[in-house]
């Protein structure tokens, strides 16, 4: 069956990410666009590397057309915030990337997006999987690609340098022309590589490059900017006596940062210090939006600064709805994606990187400098997080204990409250620990933070162990 989660429809290929049920999903869409008398205006379409990504837009394309929907088919692999940026750009209703992000090697997707360059919401997506699933292919109206195209049905667009000269617009590229730095990129053999160097050549930064080529099994790695999966970028910054090392996701939406001592600066960090750059540095003003599993640093700074922080569930379509409905300044999560307002509501790997680049430039300031000042100033918080893979058997009884009968372990430090927004949160002074299960693939999380890295650790084997898991770290 097809079913979307926090982004997206993603399955593993040839088991339920198929031809057929890529057909099901693009007539769903069709129809509901037709019912809204949007076909005609059209949606734009793109794909990442990923295996069967290109083959995969063109099946959801054939179907679009033949619905009546006319469809602007980006021809080269692209970052998801690029389709994104599109929409908003062409004012478009609905946006589509074949894409399965930071996932395993062995799964596809669908990204779905919606007008002003957002991700679909549960509100939009419910009921398009709800059709997929009952969609009768033999009624489908399919028009061949090639054909669609000379009939203009299928268009080829080309929406980069738009893309590209809007974050360059939004960055102080006189403050980075003048540092000159030195950055180690890694697209992690993902879609990111042209995007970020020509902003960064733009910039008149010097740049090396590491696992660039196109590979569709990532380097045997998880196209997630990890410090386990990052280790390449630490050497090469060492090596090459770098600024920083900047990596970027399988579609380019998140962020994983390097400092110029070869550190792994984490995706908490990389949040909270641009929020404080943008605060302290530039002077601007306004709330922050962070995910239920995302660092309480965020409330530090925004409490000192005057600043509301909003607590959302996990999925970046909640961190874009409580972006708008507080006029929020940043927005991100633990996992890498952030966004800034008045760029795109999605997250963006490449304009998030551009503002650390400027960050640097303009603080004139090492980026591990940077992370003591941070420190310095609001006190320090760590966070651990790990993962299990689950059986239905095992999801079902941890999800029981947990969610339906409402069980907790005995903590040694005393429990101010207790959040259900998003699986299970629990809060203490100066610490919490969440367990929730993924919504994108069959594994269930525990996050932890407390002020250092064992004390967060503790408080996940406490919780593991709890239901059951396996813990030994």
């Amino acid at each position: 069956m097809i079913a979307f989660g926090t982004g997206g429809w993603r399955a593993v290929i040839g088991d339920e990410f198929t031809k057929s049920n890529i057909r099901r999903v693009a007539a769903a869409l069709a129809r509901r666009m037709q019912r809204e008398g949007c076909a005609e205006k059209g949606i734009v379409v793109g794909y990442d590397r990923r295996f069967l990504s290109r083959e995969a837009c063109i099946w959801f394309s054939e179907v679009l057309a033949g619905e009546g929907v006319k469809v602007y088919f980006v021809n080269l692999s692209c970052p998801t915030p690029q389709i994104m940026f599109t929409v908003k750009n062409l004012r478009l209703q609905y946006g589509a990337m074949v894409t399965a992000s930071h996932n395993p090697a062995i799964y596809n997707g669908i990204k779905l997006f919606t007008y002003g360059g957002r991700d679909a919401t549960e509100a939009v997506t419910a009921p398009i999987q709800e059709e997929a699933n009952a969609v009768d292919l033999a009624a489908v109206r399919v028009a061949p690609f090639e054909e669609a195209l000379r009939e203009g049905g299928i268009e080829f667009i080309d929406p980069r340098d738009a893309y590209l000269d809007s974050i360059l617009s939004q960055v102080d590229t006189d403050a980075i022309r003048r540092r000159r730095l030195r950055v180690v990129l890694d697209p992690m053999f993902g879609v990111s590589l042209t995007g970020l160097m020509t902003i960064l050549y733009t910039a008149r930064c010097d740049v090396d490059v590491i696992n660039d080529k196109h590979d569709a099994f990532f380097g045997r790695h998880l196209p997630a900017p990890t410090p386990e999966t990052l280790v390449d970028l630490q050497q090469a910054v060492r090596e090459h006596n770098a600024n920083v090392g900047i990596a970027t996701d399988g579609d380019a939406d998140r962020l994983g940062i390097i400092d110029e001592k070869g550190n792994y600066i984490s995706a908490n960090e990389v949040l909270v210090l641009l929020y404080y750059y943008l605060l302290q540095y530039k002077g601007w003003r306004g709330a922050a939006v962070r995910n239920i599993a995302t660092t309480h640093l965020l409330d530090r700074v925004a409490a000192a600064y005057g600043q509301e922080c909003v607590e959302v569930p996990v999925g970046f379509k909640h961190i874009s709805s409580g972006m708008e409905a507080h006029d929020a300044l940043i927005g991100g999560e633990s996992s890498g994606g952030l966004t800034v307002r008045g760029h795109i509501s999605g997250k963006d790997g490449l304009y998030a990187a551009s503002l650390l680049v400027e960050m640097l430039s303009v603080t004139g300031k090492p980026l591990s400098r940077l992370v003591q000042e941070l420190y310095e100033r609001f006190g320090e918080l760590h966070s651990a997080e790990f993962d299990w893979a689950l059986t239905e058997e095992s999801k079902e009884r941890i999800q029981r204990m947990i969610l339906e009968e409402k069980r907790l372990p005995e903590f040694k430090k005393p429990v101010q409250r207790v959040s259900y927004l998003d699986g299970c949160k629990v809060y203490f002074d100066g610490a919490w620990v969440i367990v929730r299960f993924s919504g994108t693939e069959p594994r269930v999380r525990i996050f932890a933070e407390d002020d250092t890295i064992h004390h967060a650790k503790t408080l996940v084997g406490t919780m593991a162990r709890f239901v059951g898991l396996p813990f030994d770290a």
